[in-house]
């Protein structure tokens, strides 16, 4: 060949239309309501700023026919771009090339692209759709080395995956290790084990969907993060993820330019919370109220609900929240809660996005089933999570804040930057009622009648609500440093935020902590 032949010849081998598994695969890949690897790639980066890395990589197995097969560009798609102009590494598996499967030199290409953004200080993303490693190649897959990658960059990344098709055996790992999981409603399924392996070793009849997919992990499981209707809304909300994260450790979030005010009131704040404190409300009514343009980014959304966290903008800032919902299990602090916000704080505290803690919590819920499961050592998850945190920590009591329940939401002592309430907060042990129970149990039992009972039980009890159900005896001890009007909560909140921007924390000399996992 002729140079102007070699370079024909490198255009040819080079072009997309040349790799993935043919045009009936791709048909398939679409009747399924799937997109091609490419076409994700496509829409996830700016336009004409993806950059292809070692797409001329194939296997060399020579077991059971492989010796025959071509993999173009060995099954998954990796480099790096530009998303909303910031630099960022992925791969996407090409579940038409041997369903995306891995033997040793797709796991080659993927680690060495892990430890490319990991040099570069650049977030990682991975578009999962493979169905696991490739049997023809034995022990060849790379499985241990990518899981070693992805704890490497733990914590000094950003790594986000999303569950797009099959994602099973080994596979499944990798997401779990990152720090944000989304799955596709209906084409999304991960699992260790599928149905047919269950059926022979437990005896279980479950389906594909039921067993792992998008709703499963989304609502029972809490493995997926995000819950997503499609590939578009999916790679949509990897976007919008990504602009409240820092490209790492080192750096803040990006700030947004917005035109909402931040010292805009809040009026409907000063009627939400109700007059009986038995009576539910919306804890998001609160978050949308304070945030910039009323925009919240919430995580986890349909699991454990009674606990909500998630990301707002406050003066362009980002910022993590963590809420009790009154209206799920009256916001009690359950395991699967405590899991919740304990992993959202971690995650929070590693990127350098402060922390919001809006607290209405009447304790952890009671039953057998928690203190079995073990209630005590997920509980501490939060305590240990908010302890360790560095970044500015604000809190906001609007309501209940209860017995070992209120340090779970970072109380006083877990040393928050700021700590305000709303003049309906109540600090306390617990409720009225069961503290007139304990404390004038001998009283109550000594009177002869059951009216009597009930009057000085009453009597007792508005007592204890006059003495106690407000927010003024915390005050006085410092454990509330603040009592606001709730409309203002928007202008104070960043306020605070605004002084601790720059807050700077010495850690003691460790090698590292020993969270009760």
């Amino acid at each position: 060949m002729n140079t102007q032949e070699k370079l024909e010849d490198m255009i040819r081998r080079k072009d997309p239309r040349n790799h993935g598994g043919g045009e009936k695969r791709i048909e398939k890949q679409h009747a399924s309501g799937k997109m091609t690897a490419r076409e994700r790639l496509n829409l996830l980066f700016d336009e004409g700023t993806f950059q292809e890395y070692n797409i001329f990589m194939k296997h060399r197995c020579t077991y059971f026919g492989m010796e025959k097969t071509d993999t173009p560009a060995e099954g998954i798609v990796t480099g790096y771009g530009k998303i909303d102009g910031r630099e960022v590494f992925a791969f996407a598996h090409d579940f038409t090339v041997m369903g995306g499967a891995m033997g040793e030199m797709q796991g080659l290409k993927l680690k060495r692209l892990q430890e490319l953004a990991l040099a570069a200080q650049v977030p990682f993303i991975g578009l999962n759709d493979a169905g696991g490693a490739r049997i023809q190649e034995g022990p060849d897959s790379s499985y241990g080395g990518i899981f070693y990658n992805n704890v490497q960059a733990s914590g000094v990344i950003p790594q986000i995956s999303a569950i797009m098709g099959p994602c099973a055996g080994g596979t499944v790992y990798s997401p779990a290790l990152t720090d944000f999981v989304l799955m596709v409603d209906k084409s999304s399924r991960a699992f260790i084990t599928g149905p047919r392996v269950i059926k022979q070793v437990t005896g279980e009849d479950v389906d594909f969907e039921t067993l792992g997919g998008a709703a499963t992990h989304s609502q029972t499981s809490g493995v997926a993060h995000f819950f997503c209707e499609n590939d578009t809304t999916c790679i949509f909300k990897i976007k919008k993820l990504l602009s409240y994260l820092p490209s790492n450790c080192n750096e803040k979030p990006p700030i947004n330019d917005t035109f909402d005010d931040p010292a805009r009131r809040c009026e409907e704040l000063n009627f939400l919370i109700p007059d009986n404190p038995k009576k539910a409300y919306n804890i998001k009514t609160i978050i949308t109220s304070i945030a910039d343009d009323h925009d919240f980014f919430e995580v986890q959304e349909r699991y454990a609900t009674n606990i909500v966290v998630g990301f707002i903008r406050m003066d362009g800032y980002s910022i993590g929240v963590i809420a009790n919902q009154p209206q799920s299990k009256a916001g009690c602090i359950d395991i699967n809660a405590s899991d919740k916000a304990a992993r959202f704080i971690r995650t929070c505290d590693c990127f350098n996005i402060p922390l919001l803690s809006i607290v209405d919590v009447p304790g952890y819920l009671p039953g057998t089933d928690q203190e079995w499961g073990g209630i005590i050592r997920h509980g501490a998850k939060m305590l240990y999570a908010w302890s360790e945190a560095t970044v500015p920590k604000i809190v906001v009591a609007v309501g209940k804040v209860f017995g070992g329940a209120s340090p779970a939401m970072c109380s006083w002592e877990l040393k928050p930057d700021f700590i305000l309430s709303w003049p309906t907060a109540q600090r306390a042990i617990m409720g009225a009622e069961g503290s007139v129970d304990v404390l004038y149990k001998k009283e109550l039992s000594a009177l002869e009648t059951e009216e009597e009972r009930i009057a000085l039980k009453q009597k007792k009890i508005d007592e204890y609500n006059h003495e106690f159900m407000n927010p003024y005896k915390a005050a006085e001890r410092g454990k509330f440093e603040d009592i606001i009007e709730p409309a203002e909560t928007r202008r104070v909140v960043i306020s605070a935020l605004e002084i601790y921007k720059n807050k700077k924390v010495i850690r003691v000399p460790r090698k590292h902590g020993n969270i009760p996992l």
